[in-house]
């Protein structure tokens, strides 16, 4: 399919590796031009060196999504190089097991802000870009635990049932400017995020899924860039899961 996005301007957090490097190289594929940031700046100087690799270019820029004015430093500097921003995804984002009564205030405060107000101020940067040139298309990293929250990792499945909402809000108030806004959720992917649990508890993990393997990153990238094409146009405002089918009767293995 066609998708139509040579020479739009993406730009993704958390671009380093995992679901938004390969989100990062679809849309390279696709002939955009591409900017990532994370915090680990040797990961996105080796996504670089490999994008080089295939013939193609990445800019990036080492950003604590937590810091406002960096993430706004790098929206800047996006537009300044390539003129414009098409596409904005928040993926960044960060995980633990740990029990609800284990944290403290400060550290609960920390998690909200890496997963839920980064979010929040990652959409509201992209839009004041995109609202001058009246189109684009932000994309929010949501999670299967917004929709069924997981015991051990609270603060990263309330943010995640709050970047859901925050999702519907912002593309009713952002859709007279011509900007969508929707939310990817990722069921039970396979990448350095979740290894460890996937280490410890693969085989439970896998009886909710009929479709029996863990997702990928690029099954996850395929969707994002769709989304974020004009093929997806009427797509707004909504939760994309893409989950294998995680959980959809009760008796995930009945045809097994």
């Amino acid at each position: 399919m066609e998708l139509g996005l040579k020479n739009r301007v993406v730009a993704i957090t958390g671009g380093g590796s995992g679901i938004g490097k390969a989100a990062a190289f679809e849309f390279l594929k696709e002939g955009c031009r591409v900017a990532i940031c994370g915090r680990t700046l040797s990961k996105l100087e080796a996504a670089k060196k490999e994008a080089q690799a295939s013939g193609y270019d990445l800019l990036i820029a080492s950003v604590d999504v937590k810091d406002e004015k960096a993430l706004a430093a790098f929206a800047e500097n996006v537009v300044r190089t390539y003129g414009r921003l098409d596409v904005w995804v928040n993926n960044a984002g960060a995980n633990q097991i740990k029990s609800l009564m284990d944290y403290s205030v400060e550290e609960f405060r920390a998690m909200t802000d890496g997963l839920f107000v980064s979010t929040f101020a990652g959409s509201k940067i992209a839009a004041s870009y995109m609202k001058k040139q009246q189109s684009g298309v932000i994309l929010n990293a949501s999670s299967f635990s917004a929709v069924i929250p997981n015991a051990g990792r609270a603060p990263y499945s309330a943010c995640k049932a709050a970047v859901s909402s925050l999702t519907r809000t912002f593309a009713a108030e952002l859709a007279p400017d011509h900007i969508r806004v929707v939310a990817y959720v990722p069921g039970m992917i396979a990448t350095e995020i979740s290894r460890k649990n996937i280490e410890l508890n693969g085989k439970q993990l896998m009886s909710a899924i009929p479709m029996q393997r863990f997702g990928t990153a690029e099954d996850i990238a395929s969707v994002i860039v769709f989304l974020a094409s004009d093929r997806a146009s009427y797509i707004n405002g909504v939760d994309i899961p893409i989950t294998g089918g995680k959980l959809c009767v009760q008796n995930p293995l009945y045809a097994y």
